[in-house]
């Protein structure tokens, strides 16, 4: 009977090792899922400005009067105030919104008609807009 047991081990490893598969893959499917597929980069708040544009977590969103439609001009010390609103890998077109792809290789969001978008370092809770008219160069996106 010790003999009949012994072979029937191997069978229930790879069967063990076949559900916990299976059920990984689900897991990734359901979280996977969870985020729709067109959910946008951003979304619209209201602030003391009237209803801007922000990040899902509600951070201010900015354009930057030295950027041009498709390309942004803001990079080095300047990146370090005011944050390209990178594009997630793997995130799908917006419908509201554009690519642009940046001097370093990393894509940013636009906005349709391709300005470049930013958030600021000094915005520390949600709603804040202390970027707005910052040197009156940069400005909240409505």
């Amino acid at each position: 009977m010790l003999k009949s047991a012994r072979r029937w081990r191997p069978l229930l490893a790879v069967t063990g090792f076949v559900l916990l598969a299976a059920c990984s893959d689900h897991d990734d499917m359901r979280q996977s899922s969870a985020t729709p597929a067109n959910s946008e980069p951003t979304m619209m708040h209201q602030t003391a400005m009237g209803n801007v544009m922000t990040t899902p977590a509600g951070m201010t969103v900015y354009t930057y009067d030295h950027d041009i439609a498709g390309k942004s001009n803001c990079i080095g010390e300047c990146a370090e105030y005011w944050p390209a609103l990178i594009v997630a890998p793997g995130s799908p077109q917006s419908a509201h919104m554009t690519m642009i792809k940046r001097d370093n290789g990393q894509m940013q969001w636009a906005t349709a008609d391709g300005m470049p978008l930013y958030t600021y370092v000094d915005d520390k809770a949600p709603g804040d807009i202390k970027g707005d008219n910052f040197h009156n160069e940069w400005h909240i996106v409505k």
